[in-house]
């Protein structure tokens, strides 16, 4: 009894360095020839190690594809408390700049090939950093500005003889 209990001593704080000292997710405790209780402690620590690895890497994926604009990314994490609610933060982050991007996207449009000045971005529920970039900063007060001469710096050479 005293060796399963070393055994298992041994592993979980193996398993425990690995994941949260290390970083090392997929790890497991191997207790052989346990049995009973001490099994039911080795499965509960496997579950556990098992349910974080899934979900950081989770996490990991669609973080990493929304870094690489992928912005359909979903993430689904069966958990509650802390995990949960990161899942639904970077879930509701995810669709802001979904949102920002194709409202960006949609601006550009109507300046760049349409020829059409003054549109704004609109993003619901906005705030922060976010809230910032799709409020009216134009610098006439919202109003359409043409160049004038004073508009034109030193490095403007158009109408110079």
């Amino acid at each position: 009894m005293v060796d399963q209990l070393n055994g298992f001593a041994a592993e979980v704080t193996r398993l425990a360095r690995e994941v949260g000292t290390e970083g090392k997710l997929g790890g497991q405790a191997l207790v052989p020839g346990v049995a009973g209780t001490w099994k039911d402690l080795t499965d509960n620590v496997n579950v556990m190690a098992n349910n974080l690895t899934n979900q950081v890497r989770g996490i990991v994926k669609v973080v990493t594809a929304v870094a690489n604009g992928d912005l359909r990314q979903r993430l689904t994490v069966e958990s509650k408390g802390e995990v949960n609610a990161l899942a639904d933060t970077i879930n509701s982050m995810t669709d802001t700049l979904a949102i920002f991007a194709d409202q960006v996207t949609s601006v550009a449009r109507e300046v760049g090939v349409e020829g059409r000045l003054g549109g704004q971005a609109h993003v619901p529920g906005a705030a922060g950093t976010w809230k910032g970039s799709d409020s009216q900063h134009e610098p006439s007060g919202g109003q359409s500005h043409e160049p004038g001469p004073r508009d034109r710096g030193s490095g403007d050479r158009r109408n110079q003889g």
